[in-house]
């Protein structure tokens, strides 16, 4: 298992920063690698955000050592998604639960150990994990794909209608801070979020998938009077600190996990930016 640190940055930061600037601190490349778990801890809410593709004898996540615990779920909660084509097992402490693609599993606070395998290493799972803080305990629990709540957007015409799927929600599977869910734009559709928007009581991270080697998302991020972009392949997340707007645009087909943290867990607690307004 590896780590990397992210350190966040004051919106005056970016305007200093090269491109190389802000990949390395919004930007979570090749979280994917078989065989092997990658996570990457940031400042920004404290969030974990992880990559794990299990092959012969799985992979566990258990020691709380990065986190200052002696588990890593001692004192955070987390949400672990199947993006992959094949179905995944997660063992939490003796509790099995099979993980279709699609699917998260939500662990609760508390947990000692998760063991994560592919059921076909040929075809293994693809797990992504978000974790944070979490001062409740609340039940481990699998969110299937049909399980989740679907919410269609947008418009064709303008090339943003995409469903969004509420998995760890109030309104599906309770928890702690933890908001996590996947979207899919719209076959022709290219834009994720329209209008752009601020949420200053959450963070969020986007992971981007689904995508072909050679496609990109153009995620824009800033202050709505001063934004920057981020290029972006498929199997990276990127980091939107509470001031920052976000949005992308594909230059082909892709979905992204959504994953937020903060004060609250009222998801339409934003603050729209008119488009005319962006500089």
């Amino acid at each position: 298992m590896t780590w990397t640190t992210r350190y966040g940055a004051a919106p005056s930061a970016i305007d200093g920063m090269t491109a190389d600037d802000l990949r390395n601190e919004f930007l979570i490349p090749e979280l994917w690698a078989r065989g092997k778990a990658r996570f990457a801890y940031t400042h920004v809410d404290r969030m974990v955000i992880g990559g794990v593709v299990p092959e012969t004898g799985g992979i566990a996540i258990g020691d709380g050592a990065e986190v200052g615990t002696p588990h890593f779920f001692d004192t955070r909660e987390g949400g672990i998604a199947n993006l992959g084509k094949g179905r995944g097992t997660a063992v939490v402490d003796g509790e099995t639960f099979s993980v279709g693609p699609r699917d998260i599993l939500y662990v609760g606070r508390g947990a000692r150990d998760v063991h994560l395998t592919s059921d076909d290493t040929a075809n293994p799972a693809m797990f992504y994990l978000n974790s944070v803080p979490a001062g409740v305990e609340h039940p481990h629990r699998l969110i299937t794909r049909a399980e989740s709540k679907p919410i269609t957007m947008g418009e064709a015409a303008k090339s943003n209608m995409r469903t969004l799927r509420m998995y760890i929600h109030p309104e599906v599977a309770p928890s702690c801070l933890l908001l996590m869910g996947i979207t899919d734009p719209a076959p022709g559709s290219i834009w994720n979020t329209m209008p752009p928007h601020l949420h200053e009581r959450r963070m969020e991270a986007y992971f981007y998938f689904d995508m072909d080697g050679e496609d990109r998302v153009f995620h824009f991020m800033g202050r709505p009077d001063n934004t920057r972009h981020l290029v972006v392949a498929s199997g990276e997340a990127v980091l939107s600190p509470a001031w920052s707007i976000h949005m992308g645009a594909g230059t082909g087909p892709y979905a992204f996990v959504w994953g937020m943290t903060g004060e609250n867990q009222v998801y339409k607690d934003v603050d729209p930016i008119p488009v005319r307004a962006l500089k």
